[in-house]
């Protein structure tokens, strides 16, 4: 059983920061795609961010520049540092886990940007 356990949402200002982590009780993190999506309000969940287990990395159009994803397979964690946060990145943030056709998701934390 994969468990994902997100950490570091919060409210901040807009043009401020934060750092996402997610951190997965997985023996097989280091061969795992992972993810983040976020589900901004009234809207479809969408991609974020994702590493696969070879270091390649993609983002979203509107993150790019600002959002960094990163992993470190030592202690099986993601992060999503965020910054120049704008209120349209105001969303449910999720961490994913994928391998060999499997999804696995973390239970999401909220991220809110003030205008």
């Amino acid at each position: 059983q994969v468990r994902l356990v997100e950490s570091g949402g919060g409210l901040v200002q807009a043009g401020g920061s934060l750092r996402l982590s997610c951190e997965a009780s997985d023996t097989f993190f280091s061969i795992s795609a992972m993810g983040w999506y976020r589900r901004p309000p009234g809207k479809e969940r969408e991609l974020v961010a994702r590493i696969s287990r070879g270091g390649m990395i993609t983002y979203r159009d509107s993150v790019k520049g600002r959002f960094t994803i990163s992993r470190d397979n030592a202690k099986n964690t993601v992060y999503l540092e965020m910054n120049s946060l704008k209120p349209e990145d105001t969303a449910v943030y999720f961490c994913n886990l994928e391998r060999y056709g499997s999804d696995y998701w973390g239970q999401g934390t909220q991220v809110t940007v003030s205008s």
